[in-house]
């Protein structure tokens, strides 16, 4: 698991704009949609693929926990499952020699990288797309959005790998698009702490709530029990 560690000028700065710790105190479970982005065996598959990320694996019980707990509550999850059938020809310049035929091979639908972590908890009802792009929402990656506006899902919960990039980048774009975001730190992996601090200073600010798994999962249960009242 990922050492978190938020400057404390950050934390000062957020609770100054806000007048509070949390953006999002409270949410309507109807609304809202777990996102659990990427969680396949390409990623986590021990050896499988160079995309592998080893602390993603850790992340597993703690998405699991927050499925559970929104299932429960009468939301939604939905699980992006990324295809790199196109591949943008300008990520060749950040990218190793044999990465990019790695990564088009493996996440090939149909294929064992392709498809969700064993260990992932999974319903039959829950929502699954294939996406090209980082990000779940930009033009043309996938059709998430349509989806969840058919759905009246105003909030999303976003989970999975990589923190930096497909979970930064679907967050941003959601936030443009008005969805309201909750960001869990410690259900979101990466390669380094280093990139994963980095990227929760950068969505906290102005994009995202960031939460934990255990807050959030008693805001879950608490915003249940108001809306049941």
């Amino acid at each position: 698991m990922h050492a978190i560690s938020i400057p404390d000028f950050i934390l000062e700065a957020n609770l100054k704009r806000r007048g509070r710790v949390h953006a999002l105190e409270s949410i309507d479970p109807a609304r809202t949609a777990l996102l659990v982005i990427d969680m396949q065996h390409a990623w986590l598959a021990p050896g499988h693929s160079m995309l592998e990320i080893p602390a993603a694996r850790e992340i597993v019980p703690n998405i699991n926990r927050i499925g559970r707990a929104l299932r429960d509550a009468g939301g939604t999850v939905a699980f992006t499952q990324h295809s790199w059938g196109e591949w943008p020809e300008f990520f060749d310049l950040f990218t190793p020699p044999g990465f990019k035929d790695d990564a088009i091979a493996k996440t090939a639908p149909g294929t064992p990288g392709h498809e969700l972590w064993h260990e992932m908890e999974a319903d039959a009802a829950d929502i699954r797309v294939i996406k090209n792009r980082p990000s779940a929402f930009i033009q043309g990656s996938s059709d998430l959005h349509e989806i969840l506006q058919a759905r009246g899902i105003d909030t999303l919960i976003v989970t999975g790998t990589l923190t930096n990039a497909c979970c930064e980048a679907s967050t941003r774009d959601a936030a443009a698009l008005n969805y309201k975001v909750i960001f869990v730190g410690d259900a979101t992996a990466t390669r380094s702490d280093v990139e994963h601090n980095a990227a929760l200073i950068n969505v906290m600010q102005f994009v995202a709530d960031l939460w934990m798994t255990d807050e959030l999962v008693g805001m879950i249960g608490a915003s249940a029990e108001r809306g049941n009242g």
